[in-house]
């Protein structure tokens, strides 16, 4: 189903698998707002790829921990297409280290960008998606969240407390007719993971029953039917995107 003239709103959008979804919703013709937060050049090279897609997209620069930053995307995603139809809740970061060495600071850090931003986001859009015909919330979580990692727990630990954040706004937001879902993403093709040095990227494909990384594409695929009018039965769910590295 064509998604022309919904609006969708996509965090961390300027390179990897948010740039890969806003893509994949530009194929469906919708308007994009590829928000960035200090890599213009990557945030504007995605919304070319939007438009080439058949989409319209705008680029916002905007910092998810910083609220009144947020609040005027709003704005500026209004000026541009009107409300929102569908948030993507994207963006994040890692500060990668073993618990004992782990500063609060580290810790701090990873759950401000990643819960913390997705709390202002959704709290400051959630009236446009409470409104819109078939609102769609949709959180990037990760398959770390489920499982663990050696190094990560300020990231494990962020990406499983959206797990449970999707579940309870699903609950307040089937009132309105609207929805919201999780995407946990296994081990993807970005820049990020193709940095990993070569044996230990291979013991990670080795640990896939499909024996690949999945490809942004495979990510944006998911969202793409979340964030459509085929997924108005589905709510609350957390989709796991991983090559069957639960099995």
């Amino acid at each position: 189903m064509s998604m022309d003239g919904r609006t969708c709103v996509i965090t961390g959008a300027g390179r990897g698998i948010g740039r890969g979804i806003g893509i994949r919703l530009g194929e469906e013709g919708a308007n994009v707002v590829v928000n960035y937060r200090s890599s213009e050049g990557s945030a504007a090279e995605t919304a070319d790829e939007v438009e080439a897609a058949g989409g319209n997209a705008i680029i916002v620069k905007a910092d998810v921990t910083d609220r009144e930053a947020v609040e005027a995307m709003r704005e500026q995603c209004h000026e541009a297409f009107g409300p929102a139809d569908v948030l993507v809740n994207n963006a994040g970061i890692t500060a990668d280290t073993q618990f004992t060495e782990m500063t609060r600071e580290d810790w701090d850090r990873v759950m401000d960008v990643n819960l913390g931003g997705m709390f202002n986001c959704t709290q400051t859009f959630y009236d446009d998606i409470w409104e819109a015909d078939e609102g769609r919330l949709i959180n990037i979580s990760s398959v770390v969240g489920k499982q663990g990692n050696f190094g990560q727990a300020n990231y494990a630990a962020a990406k499983s407390g959206m797990f449970g954040f999707t579940r309870t706004i699903a609950l307040e937001l089937a009132q309105g007719g609207s929805t919201a879902n999780c995407v946990a993403p296994g081990f993807t093709r970005t820049d990020m993971v193709e940095a990993v040095p070569d044996k230990v990227l291979d013991r990670i494909i080795a640990s896939i029953p499909l024996e690949r990384l999945a490809e942004v594409e495979d990510i944006a695929a998911v969202v793409k039917f979340l964030a459509s009018e085929e997924s108005a039965y589905v709510t609350g769910e957390v989709i796991d995107v991983n090559g069957g590295m639960d099995l």
